[in-house]
């Protein structure tokens, strides 16, 4: 959603241009990054279920959405200075390659960003529940999970000036809590796989460095 920057919806040019010059940035540190593109700022699946759309129908919509979103990110990389390579998880090959684990272990290696799209291929499948997994898939170190908000809170905190936000938490904390920053699918994969889950604010100038760095506000989920 965060693509869309202040338009009601689609791609905003310069704040897609700003988060591909910060990914291009965390990966001159040295680290391996594969980023998994959600797209709520085109369509979302879950909206549709009530015009006579089936759920399935409207997640295969909205993960084609995704699609779109993860050609515009890797032009936007590859305009930056950096090499990118979009692998989706539904298969289009007209317009980028299908995700394998193999090829996105090939293009890492490589030194080129991998940009995830179409879920994971499947509906009923969340954006987080993919990044999870694909993380597991390719045994990544971390989830960098980027908000509007600087990390985990008891509630919202735009709407409740008393919310607390937490700097530590398990994912069994996160899933008794009912924290809405993930969904439990996610939380409990990431769970299952002692997978950390570092919650930031993509909307801070050079966020992704910073929490690479150990620098950036957030919030480590972790066992």
């Amino acid at each position: 959603e965060y693509l869309a920057g202040d338009q009601p919806f689609g791609i905003h040019q310069p704040t897609i241009d700003r988060i591909a010059g910060d990914l291009v940035k965390a990966r001159g540190l040295g680290v391996e990054i594969a980023v998994v593109v959600g797209g709520g700022n085109i369509f979302r699946g879950v909206e549709v279920s009530s015009r006579g759309v089936s759920r399935q129908t409207g997640d295969m919509m909205g993960m084609l959405a995704t699609v779109m979103n993860g050609l515009a990110l890797e032009a936007a990389i590859e305009r930056a200075g950096a090499s990118a390579r979009s692998l989706s998880a539904l298969a289009v090959p007209q317009v980028c390659e299908s995700y394998s684990n193999q090829r996105a272990r090939k293009h890492l290696a490589e030194g080129r960003i991998v940009v995830l799209s179409g879920g994971t291929g499947n509906p009923h499948f969340t954006t987080d529940t993919t990044a999870v997994l694909r993380a597991c898939e390719l045994e990544c170190d971390a989830v960098l999970k980027a908000t509007n908000v600087d990390g985990v809170y008891s509630a919202d905190p735009k709407r409740d000036p008393s919310a607390k936000r937490y700097d530590r938490l398990s994912h069994q904390e996160a899933i008794e809590k009912n924290l809405k920053v993930m969904d439990a699918t996610a939380f409990a994969l990431a769970r299952e796989n002692r997978m950390p889950i570092i919650v930031f604010s993509i909307g801070e100038p050079r966020a992704i460095e910073q929490v690479l760095s150990g620098k950036g506000h957030s919030t480590v989920v972790s066992e």
